[in-house]
């Protein structure tokens, strides 16, 4: 039995790696430690595949402009006019003119994270190096916007003019950490669930290997999998609902 129990957690042990399918390794040969600057990998790959895909879906799916609109076509007016309303609620009239970035980060993210689960593929947003990007060009974009927009009166989103005098630079203070502290926490996010999901499904996915194709463990699967559809989408959304809410505090920045 004890030989039984040591072979069993051999096979399980060489079985179930979860976190390897983050590692980013070179497209032609060398090892993860030969990685440049400009060395192609498979998070290149992957990337480049989820701009193709989503060219594919915004600009080949539409290019017919049908009346009676193809699948493709339709899936992409729901996306549009979804994001359109989205951002139209939240900044208002003034943000529309910002609507084709934040359109064309939703989609990316979207797609990025819906490719990322295709069996063998590389998942480009469970890496901070990606969700950070992402998040440092909102909250950059966003600050300058709303100096140029506002010059010092910016500054008053810091002030909580409807606070009591003596808590105002105290609250100041706390608001000025929180702005700063927002793209940590819009990169982190995406990144962590994106990672946390997949994970759990390698490691379920293992379980069935180690198992040998348990019911149990495929049902846990599917469900799992399913539930990380779900998540994908939602990510995508979150991520771009805080950028229309950073936007909306560069354009109105008075509390």
């Amino acid at each position: 039995m004890a030989i039984e129990s040591d072979a069993v957690e051999q096979e399980l042990e060489l079985a179930i790696h979860p976190m390897d399918q983050f590692l980013v390794k070179p497209l032609f040969g060398g090892g993860h430690g030969d990685i440049g600057m400009f060395t192609i990998t498979n998070a290149t790959l992957w990337l480049g595949i989820t701009v193709l895909c989503a060219i594919a879906l915004m600009v080949l799916g539409t290019r017919g402009r049908a009346i009676v609109p193809s699948r493709s076509q339709s899936i992409a007016e729901v996306i549009y006019v979804f994001i359109y309303k989205m951002v139209e609620d939240i900044t208002g009239k003034d943000g529309l003119k910002y609507f084709p970035y934040i359109f064309s980060l939703f989609i990316f993210i979207l797609v990025a994270n819906v490719v990322g689960l295709l069996p063998a593929s590389f998942t480009t947003t469970s890496h901070i190096a990606v969700t950070a990007t992402l998040a440092l060009i909102v909250f950059v974009a966003v600050t300058v916007l709303g100096f140029v927009k506002n010059g010092t009166a910016f500054l008053s989103l810091f002030w909580v003019s409807a606070a009591p005098l003596a808590l105002r630079p105290i609250l100041a203070l706390i608001e000025v950490i929180s702005y700063f502290v927002r793209p940590v926490s819009h990169s982190i996010r995406l990144a962590g669930n994106m990672m946390a999901g997949h994970a759990v499904i390698k490691v379920f996915a293992g379980f069935a290997v180690v198992t040998f194709i348990s019911p149990a463990a495929i049902g846990a699967i599917v469900a799992i999998y399913a539930l990380e559809t779900l998540v994908v989408c939602i990510q995508a959304y979150v991520f771009t609902i805080l950028t229309c809410v950073y936007l909306k505090d560069a354009l109105h920045p008075s509390h």
